[in-house]
């Protein structure tokens, strides 16, 4: 039996954080573009609490508060000059990188967030409810069903229009290598994987940096500057 822990931060406090990031980035900066894109997504999730279409709310606002959480340490280290986890670095290195498009600092961080970070959640929520990841899983589809319409979106509104062809072309050939869809059902496989070995903690610190890098890895690849 694992044994639960006490849930503290509440969704709209998480939201609060996100907003305020949002006042007081500079529009284009990198993080900004992502943090836009996030919080429209748990916003949508926190109207979805308040009108109890969660099956199971508490379990939702675990696994969105310890989601959020993990994007927030990342920035929170970023500001005090620290090292964020690998899977984010690229992004907060060229955040004011002008060859690299809006569309690609929003993939590039649900890249982090989505491969590595949700993965580390699921087991974090798992601990917080006492519960195994296939109790999860539900909220787990919920979420990953906004993200993938929420992309859909965003690649509508931030794809260069016909003036950036020249841009919009390999840029196009660019992000087609990625996919929101592989990228959760690979995070699925890892948070399941993470709490299998919870008991053998050197494997599973192995195991974690060895995620955060390749996520990493991809995300340099995604933020590919396309002009100078």
């Amino acid at each position: 039996m694992v044994r639960s822990e006490q849930l503290t931060t509440p969704v709209d406090a998480v939201v609060a954080r996100m907003r305020a990031l949002d006042a007081a980035l500079p529009a284009r900066d990198g993080v900004a573009v992502f943090n836009r894109v996030y919080l429209a997504v748990t916003e949508e999730i926190d109207r979805r609490l308040d009108a109890g279409r969660f099956p199971d709310p508490r379990a939702a606002a675990a696994l969105d508060v310890r989601f959020a959480e993990r994007y927030l340490a990342a920035v929170d280290a970023a500001a005090a000059d620290r090292r964020p986890p690998a899977c984010w670095r690229p992004l907060f290195q060229l955040r004011r990188h002008p060859g690299v498009r809006p569309l690609q600092f929003a993939l590039a961080g649900i890249n982090a967030h989505i491969g590595h970070d949700l993965a580390l959640a699921v087991v974090d929520a798992c601990r917080t409810l006492g519960c195994e990841p296939a109790e999860l899983e539900d909220e787990f589809d919920r979420v990953g069903d906004l993200l993938v319409s929420l992309e859909e979106r965003i690649r509508e509104e931030l794809m260069p229009g016909p003036d950036l062809l020249q841009i919009a072309d390999p840029l196009t050939h660019l992000l087609g290598s990625w996919s929101l869809e592989r990228a959760r059902d690979a995070t699925w496989a890892a948070a399941r994987a993470l709490w299998a070995l919870r008991h053998c903690a050197d494997v599973a610190e192995e195991f974690t940096e060895g995620l955060d890098a390749a996520v990493g890895f991809a995300g340099r690849m995604l933020l590919t500057p396309l002009a100078d």
